[in-house]
């Protein structure tokens, strides 16, 4: 069986790779398949989320045992076959590439080929430039404050009125302050 998987970027909006790749080969495969197709060194710790219908992250597929004490089941990526998780078309996954930032590779299994073997994964479609495999933490700070501007703007923005909310007055509120709350 042939698992067809299409990544995307949120910070490039043209960035496209799929993968083909067998069902019985493991995470870790998978993972040295996405950053050949990207060009990314592969000396960084990163890691394979699946993910629900929302893209919250569920369970983790790591790339090393980091002596995590969890209840949770470990999954290691050069131990794990990605038939073991992954089943269903429209499976969802993430794969963080740069811990530091969170930044991701968001992907879907878009398609189950039976009766197709592959012995290595191939990459079938290169579309945009991949984002930058790490980033300077000057930038990403800047990032999250440009972020944080643009919600406080959103939020000062909101006009009180579209709520149908007509306001109070002082005189309202008499005697709240004074209420025992013994």
């Amino acid at each position: 069986m042939v698992y067809k998987f299409k990544l995307v970027s949120d910070e490039v909006s043209n960035f496209v790779r799929e993968i083909e790749i067998g069902s019985n080969s493991t995470f870790l495969q998978l993972r040295n398949a996405i950053l050949d197709s990207v060009g990314y060194a592969k000396n960084d710790l990163d890691s394979f989320f699946l993910c629900n219908d929302d893209w919250e992250f569920q369970e983790e597929i790591a790339q090393e045992d980091m002596g995590s004490s969890s209840d949770q089941d470990l999954w290691i990526m050069a131990d794990t076959p990605l038939s073991e998780l992954i089943e269903d078309e429209g499976q969802r996954l993430a794969f963080v590439f740069d811990y530091l930032t969170e930044r991701s590779f968001f992907m879907e299994l878009k398609q189950i080929e039976i009766g197709r073997t592959l012995s290595e994964p191939i990459c079938t479609m290169k579309r945009g430039n991949p984002p930058a495999q790490s980033m300077d933490i000057d930038e990403f700070n800047q990032r999250l404050e440009r972020e944080a501007a643009r919600m406080a703007s959103d939020f000062d923005d909101m006009d009180t009125d579209q709520y149908n909310d007509i306001g109070y007055n002082d005189e309202e509120l008499n005697g709240y302050d004074e209420l025992n709350m013994d």
